[in-house]
């Protein structure tokens, strides 16, 4: 008689690791480096490729999670609105009560999947970049008014070695890092930049 619970539990218990199996993220993709794109003689064309090819981290949840359209930050890889409900706040840190600091600590978390970093917090408004084109968010973090009055220069620089820029390649537990590595990913920014920074169409 003990037979059916067990095989009971161990359908249970497959189902379970299945299911827990499945949420696992996948595996970072890569990314061309910049002398790949070297052959390209056209300043323009070879720019444009080159932060077609940054795109990928850009567009990755680990970047638009905390780059979202409104007040409220996303999670995981699929981009569901953060749980519970927290809200932007002045300087992107949250508001009084609920400031990112009081769950999110200077380090990843991974028993509780909750990531972490001594800074954490959401990028300005003006730098939104969920629901807009790869060319559109081109265009935006060249703007001194909206990326907070950064010069090219200063861009190669928080995107090669901000270390909250860098968590998105070390994400913790259930999250998918960034494709690529930061240093990959930083020289593909300043080659797009010494090549003239044209942006995509689209």
């Amino acid at each position: 008689m003990r037979a059916l619970p067990l095989a009971i539990g161990a359908g249970l218990w497959f189902i379970a690791a299945a299911g827990i199996s499945a949420a696992q993220p996948e595996t970072a993709g890569a990314l061309k480096p910049a002398s790949d794109f070297a052959s390209i003689a056209d300043d323009n064309e070879r720019a444009i490729a080159l932060f077609t090819e940054a795109g990928k981290v850009i567009q990755s949840p680990r970047c638009l999670n905390c780059h979202p359209a409104n007040a409220r930050p996303l999670q995981d890889d699929d981009g569901h609105p953060h749980q519970p409900l927290v809200v932007r706040g002045i300087g992107g840190t949250g508001v009084t009560g609920m400031h990112c600091s009081t769950c999110h600590g200077p380090a990843n978390f991974d028993p509780g999947r909750v990531p972490g970093h001594p800074t954490w917090h959401l990028a300005p408004i003006e730098m939104a970049w969920v629901g807009k084109s790869l060319g559109e968010i081109c265009t935006q973090i060249k703007d001194p008014e909206r990326n907070g009055g950064k010069t090219l220069d200063d861009l190669v620089h928080h995107m090669a070695e901000d270390s909250l820029v860098g968590w998105g390649w070390h994400p913790g537990a259930g999250r998918t890092p960034a494709p690529g590595t930061q240093a990959e990913f930083g020289a593909l920014i300043k080659a797009w930049v010494e090549g003239g920074a044209a942006c995509p169409a689209s």
